[in-house]
């Protein structure tokens, strides 16, 4: 997929019509202090139901995403390669030129009508997350949830966003009717830490709101820990700080994914890290030496001892309760993984 270049006039054709309608992309800067900077490319999707492929590590087969690039600005965000199949920058073009699907909605609606439609599991925020700030002014959310809702269709979001509180009651309405999964990103509570690695993105202790305040209107929320960045949030007293503010919260389940560096988020994670961290640069090239993901002992060794905390603290790992297993469904036959490629 790729897009012409965008005229002086702010339009461009996109060049894949399988994907947007032809005749325009249309883009809009707004000059207001939330989004000053930031670039919106608004287009009419022409599908918005996607098939994960089988190979994937997702524990789920169909998603719904209304944006693409995410002003959350997460270094270590491993959908930033998917800037450049639209002739995007991957680094502070991922942070700033937004893609939003404006007819995401609408066209929804008309996808889960359709009689091919076999009323799967949907996963949203699984690539860029939907309650970003672009959320707040376009809305799209409300009526991709609505469209969800009338027709029973099971569901999960996976956020960072405070701003799913927004729409608290359409979600209470949809878990009335069908299965509905809510996970909240917090890989770490160190505040220092996530002002540099995640600078667009609500503090953790108010991500952490989020899960208290859903829980006491009846919405279970598991917590992914995620991610887990080595030789920065991995001491034994950071996990169980963590842990510790997750069980308080009231989450239902608690899950550590490592932090994977995929093409595309490995250069400008390592850019950062030399900026910020240039004595960690040959340990994270030993560590990653193999590929995106950090090998399976250290996973492991994460792993064990996030269990053993959440155990300690009366929480569980993912998959121990109801809600949690509504939030990761699991493909039939499949394995567990090492490690979900999610964050």
């Amino acid at each position: 997929m790729r897009w012409d270049n965008l005229t002086d006039s702010g339009h461009a054709r996109a060049a894949d019509a399988a994907l947007f309608d032809a005749d325009a992309v249309v883009t809009r800067t707004f000059d207001t202090p939330e989004f000053r900077g930031i670039t919106f490319h608004e287009v009419r999707a022409r599908s918005i139901l996607n098939r994960v492929p089988g190979a994937s590590r997702m524990p789920f087969e169909w998603t719904v995403n209304p944006y693409r690039g995410c002003t959350h600005a997460c270094v270590y965000c491993f959908a930033r390669k998917t800037h450049s199949y639209l002739d995007l920058d991957t680094g502070l073009g991922f942070d700033s030129q937004i893609v939003v699907k404006v007819n995401a909605p609408e066209l929804l609606r008309r996808q889960l009508a359709s009689p091919r439609w076999q009323g799967e599991h949907v996963a949203m925020g699984t690539n860029v997350d939907c309650y970003q700030r672009a959320e707040g002014r376009y809305r799209l959310m409300p009526g991709i949830i609505e469209a969800l809702t009338e027709r029973a269709n099971p569901f999960s979001i996976l956020t960072k966003g405070t701003l799913i509180l927004r729409d608290l009651e359409p979600l209470t309405r949809a878990a009335r009717v069908t299965d509905v999964g809510i996970s909240v990103s917090v890989g770490f509570t160190d505040t220092d830490l996530w002002r540099t690695v995640e600078p667009g993105t609500p503090a953790p202790e108010r991500r952490l709101d989020v899960v208290r305040t859903l829980g006491e209107h009846g919405i279970g929320v598991g917590v992914l820990m995620a991610p887990v960045i080595p030789f920065l949030g991995d001491e034994p007293a950071q996990l169980r700080a963590t842990v510790r503010a997750v069980a308080a919260a009231g989450a239902t389940s608690v899950t550590p994914l490592v932090l994977h560096l995929r093409p595309g988020a490995r250069e400008w994670f390592m850019a950062w890290l030399g900026r910020h961290h240039p004595h960690l640069v040959r340990r994270y090239e030993r560590l990653y030496a193999d590929g995106a993901y950090a090998p399976k002992w250290y996973q492991r060794r994460i792993t064990r001892q996030v269990h053993d905390l959440a155990r300690e603290y009366g929480i569980g790992p993912a998959g121990g309760t109801r809600q949690a297993r509504r939030a990761a469904p699991e493909k039939p036959g499949a394995t567990a993984p090492e490690q979900l490629s999610l964050l």
